[in-house]
C-alpha cells in the first residue's frame, strides 16, 4: 500500500481580518490573549484568499466560526468554487461567547451543522482545546466555573471518569445525529490528558504538535488513543509556542517555533500517518508583500517545500491504524497534567498523588526524557522566552519582520526529540486486541478495570514484561513471577525505583533515538542538531 495524509491549513487570527467576516473580526477577539488585536495588514479578498490556499496545496481549509454566522453562506460557496474542504470550529465562540449555559463552550447550532453537511463541503467539526477548557475552566469565561462540558460530582477517579464520558457523549449527541456516521468530531487537544476518554465519548484525536509538548508522549498517547477506539487520528502543527529568535514574529508566541522547527515537525506529523494533518495559523506562513501581494514567510516556504517536494516523494507504507506497541503504558486518564488538581475539572475532588505515576511511567520508557513532574511544558521549571519579550516589545511594535536576535530572550526550550522504543499509551479499559503483543507493559494511575488487569496477566504469561504499581493489584497479584513463555510480572511500589529501571532497560532501546512502529515498519526518528530541535527521520 502507499499513503498520504490530506493536508489543510488554518484561518488568520493576526495577519488581517478574515475575508468572509471584516466586521465580525474587528468586533471579537480570535486569539486567546485576552486582548482585541487589530489587523496587521491589509484585508485580503475572499478570491485572492483562496486562490493563495490552493498555491499553498491546502485540501482543507480549518475556519473558526464567527457567532454571527455572517460569513458562512459565501465560505462555503467559495469552498466549493475551489475544491477546499471545510473543517469549522469552535474556537471564537468560546472565547467570547456564547456559552451553552453552565459551561465555557460555544457550539456549532445543529441547523448550522446541517447546512454544513447538506452542502457537501464538510471535511469535520472540530472542538478547539476541550481537555483545557474542563480542567482550567476559567481560561476565557471568568468569574463563575464553568467548565467545557459542565460541572461533574464524583466521589472517586473512577467515578469521575465515567461521569466524564457520559457527559461528553450526551452533549455531543444532537450535533452527532446532525453530522451521522461519515463526518468525524476532533477533540483537537495541547495537553496530553483526556484523548482516551473523550474518544470512549466519540470524538476523534486531534493532538497538537510542536506547541509546548514532549512529543513522543503526546503522539505516543494519541495514537493509543485512537488506535484503541477505532478512531482516526487528525494531527494539527501549532505554530504557537514558548521559544523567540529571528523570523517574522505576529506577536509573543507566534510564532514559537524556529522555521527548521517547523519544518522538522511537518515531516514527523507525516510519518505519523494521519487521515489529516493541518498547519495553525495562515498567517504564520503568508504576509503582504510589495503591491499588497501575499507571499509566503520563511515558515511558508518551508510548508511548500514540504507540500511539493517531501510528500510527494516519500509515500508512506502504512497508516496510523497500524500503530503497534512495542512498549504499552496502561493508566487511568485521570487528566492531571502536572496541575496535580480539579481532576476531569472537578474542584471538589482531590487529585490523588498515585495519579502522577503516569509521569513516573513516561520518565522510565524515555531515558529520564520527560520530567517527574508533568506531562508538557506547562508546569514549574520551564521559563518561556516569548513571557520574556512579552513584557518586553510594546504590542504595536508587531508584526516583528526580522523577529529578535536568538537567545536575546533566553535560549529556546522545546526540542522536538526525545527517546522512546515505540510506545503507545493506553486507557484502564483497554482490551487484549487494542494492546497486541508488546514487549514491555508498564502499569499506572490510580485504577485499573479488572478485564484490562486479566488482559496483562494474561499477556505476560505470553511473553510480554510487566511493571505494575502495586496499589493496582490484588493481594495475589503482588508478587513478582517469571513466566514460561519468557514474560515476567513486576509489582513495584514506585515507578522511580531501581527495581523498575531494571527490569525496563532491556526494552527501551537507544537514548539517541526514537522509534514508532507501524505494522511490520518502524519510524526511526533521531535529532539532527545538537539538541534535537530538528529531526532525520526514515523508515525501516
Amino acid at each position: 500500500m502507499t499513503y498520504r495524509p490530506r493536508l489543510g491549513i488554518q484561518g488568520p487570527v493576526l495577519g488581517w481580518n478574515d475575508p468572509w467576516n471584516r466586521a465580525g473580526s474587528e468586533r471579537i477577539m480570535r486569539t486567546g490573549t485576552g486582548k482585541m488585536i487589530p489587523p496587521q495588514e491589509p484585508d485580503v479578498e475572499p478570491e485572492t484568499y483562496m486562490a493563495a490556499l490552493k498555491e499553498l496545496g491546502a485540501e482543507f481549509y480549518v475556519h473558526h466560526l464567527f457567532p454571527d454566522l455572517q460569513e458562512l453562506p459565501a465560505l462555503i460557496e467559495d469552498c466549493r468554487k475551489f475544491g477546499i474542504r471545510l473543517v469549522v470550529g469552535n474556537e471564537y465562540g468560546n472565547i467570547n461567547g456564547p456559552w451553552r449555559e453552565g459551561t465555557n463552550r460555544y457550539d456549532v447550532p445543529v441547523e448550522v451543522v446541517q447546512t454544513l453537511v447538506g452542502s457537501g463541503m464538510l471535511e469535520a467539526l472540530l472542538y478547539d482545546e476541550p481537555e483545557h477548557l474542563q480542567i482550567n475552566a476559567a481560561q476565557y469565561r471568568k468569574g463563575e466555573w464553568f467548565p467545557h462540558w459542565g460541572n461533574l460530582q464524583a466521589d472517586s477517579m473512577h467515578e469521575a471518569h465515567g461521569r466524564f464520558v457520559e457527559r461528553v457523549r450526551a452533549e455531543l449527541a444532537p450535533l452527532s445525529e446532525a453530522l451521522g456516521a461519515a463526518w468525524p468530531v476532533l477533540s483537537e487537544q495541547v495537553f496530553p490528558v483526556l484523548f482516551h476518554a473523550q474518544a470512549r465519548a466519540g470524538m476523534t484525536p486531534a493532538p497538537k504538535i510542536m506547541k509546548e509538548s514532549f512529543h513522543p508522549l503526546q503522539l505516543g498517547t494519541a495514537l493509543g488513543a485512537a488506535k484503541q477506539y477505532g478512531k482516526a487520528l487528525w494531527i494539527c502543527a501549532d505554530l504557537w509556542g514558548p521559544d523567540t529568535g529571528p523570523w517574522l514574529t505576529r506577536l509573543s508566541g507566534f510564532p514559537g517555533h524556529s522555521p527548521a522547527e517547523f519544518a522538522s515537525a511537518l515531516r514527523l506529523g507525516y510519518h505519523m500517518g494521519p487521515s489529516h494533518l493541518f498547519a495553525e495559523n495562515i498567517d504564520g506562513l503568508l504576509r503582504t508583500g510589495e503591491g499588497c501581494r501575499l507571499e509566503a514567510t520563511e515558515f511558508g516556504e518551508e510548508w511548500l517545500r514540504f507540500v511539493r517536494d517531501y510528500v510527494p516523494a516519500h509515500p508512506l507504507p502504512y497508516d496510523h491504524r497500524q500503530a503497534r506497541a512495542n512498549i504499552a503504558i496502561i493508566h487511568s486518564d485521570d487528566g492531571n497534567y502536572g496541575q496535580n488538581e480539579r481532576p476531569f475539572g472537578i474542584r471538589e475532588l482531590p487529585m490523588p498523588e498515585r495519579s502522577q505515576s503516569i509521569f513516573h511511567a513516561w520518565r522510565l520508557v524515555t531515558h529520564g526524557a520527560v520530567p517527574v513532574h508533568g506531562s508538557c511544558l506547562h508546569i514549574p521549571g520551564y521559563s518561556f522566552p516569548r513571557h520574556a519579550l512579552q513584557f518586553d516589545e510594546p504590542s504595536a511594535q508587531y508584526p516583528l519582520r526580522e523577529g529578535v536576535p536568538a537567545e536575546r530572550y533566553g535560549e529556546p526550550i522545546h526540542p522536538l526529540f526525545q527517546p522512546a522504543n515505540g510506545v503507545l499509551a493506553f486507557d484502564a479499559y483497554a482490551t487484549a486486541e487494542a494492546i497486541g503483543s508488546p514487549r514491555l507493559i508498564v502499569l499506572a494511575g490510580s485504577y485499573i478495570s479488572d478485564g484490562t488487569l486479566a488482559a496483562c496477566v494474561k499477556l505476560a504469561e505470553q511473553g510480554s514484561a510487566v511493571i505494575a504499581c502495586e496499589w493496582l493489584l490484588p493481594e495475589e497479584l503482588r508478587m513478582p513471577r517469571r513466566f514460561g513463555g519468557g514474560g515476567s510480572w513486576l509489582p513495584v511500589d514506585s515507578l522511580l525505583g531501581e527495581a523498575a529501571r531494571e527490569h525496563a532497560a532491556p526494552y527501551l532501546g537507544s537514548d539517541k533515538l526514537w522509534r514508532q512502529s507501524f505494522g511490520e515498519y518502524a519510524v526511526r526518528i533521531s535529532p539532527a542538531d545538537e539538541k534535537g530541535f530538528s529531526l532525520h527521520i526514515e523508515i525501516e
